[in-house]
């Protein structure tokens, strides 16, 4: 059993049946992805949409992609052919260009809206007055082709377990408060490498987990 076979089985049994892994492959080499493709991993989440779409080029067709990181307009259409969820939508702009995209390609694109719940300056993300805006508006009701299904939230970069915790546990308290007029609100992906049974316990149902599984990342 190779490092990366045995890194994936020891993470599925750590969490729930009903919490979705995705595996964050990126800057990882395709022979790498293969051997977590090979254990019966189907969930691959790249933040460079260059990346993710050379990758979909070259590996089985019955993965899911998911991007993950910071999505710009005009890179939208690389992707709108394959991907299965854009993890990071922050605005009814990016949306609107998600939309016209899936309709070119005859799809429908899952989409979670990224809320801010870090207390870093860095971390991109609607505030929750936005969220309930946009989950509200008009102008989402004419979109056709993009149905969002959750919410996605980036902790602080810290050690504090606490803090970690309390970011968590305020995200899945507004998940919980949205699901009554939004039933179709049904993931809540929280919880990375680092902190994924924090965010487990805080009721995520989607964990984003890279070096945990692939080893420490190489920045290119």
């Amino acid at each position: 059993m190779n490092t990366i076979e045995r890194n994936l089985q020891d993470i599925l049994a750590s969490i729930p049946k009903d919490v979705i892994l995705v595996a964050v492959s990126k800057t990882k080499p395709i022979s790498e992805l293969m051997q977590a493709y090979n254990t019966g991993q189907r969930v691959f989440g790249e933040n460079k949409i260059q990346e993710m779409t050379e990758k979909w080029e070259q590996m089985p067709k019955d993965i899911s992609w998911h991007m993950i990181g910071h999505v710009q307009t005009n890179k939208v259409k690389y992707m709108a052919p394959f991907v299965d969820l854009i993890h990071a939508v922050d605005s009814i702009k990016l949306l609107k260009e998600i939309d016209k995209q899936a309709k070119k390609n005859n799809r429908v694109i899952n989409c979670l809206l990224q809320i801010k719940i870090a207390e870093e300056e860095s971390k991109f993300g609607l505030d929750k007055e936005d969220a309930i805006s946009i989950l509200g508006s008009e102008e989402l009701k004419n979109l056709t082709n993009v149905h969002i299904q959750g919410l996605m939230g980036m902790a602080t970069f810290t050690n504090d377990q606490h803090q970690i915790k309390s970011e968590f546990e305020a995200l899945s308290a507004f998940f919980e408060h949205l699901k009554p007029k939004y039933p179709y609100l049904k993931t809540l992906s929280i919880g990375m490498s680092s902190d994924y049974k924090i965010a487990i316990d805080c009721g995520s149902t989607m964990v984003r987990i890279g070096s945990s599984i692939f080893g420490v990342r190489n920045y290119s």
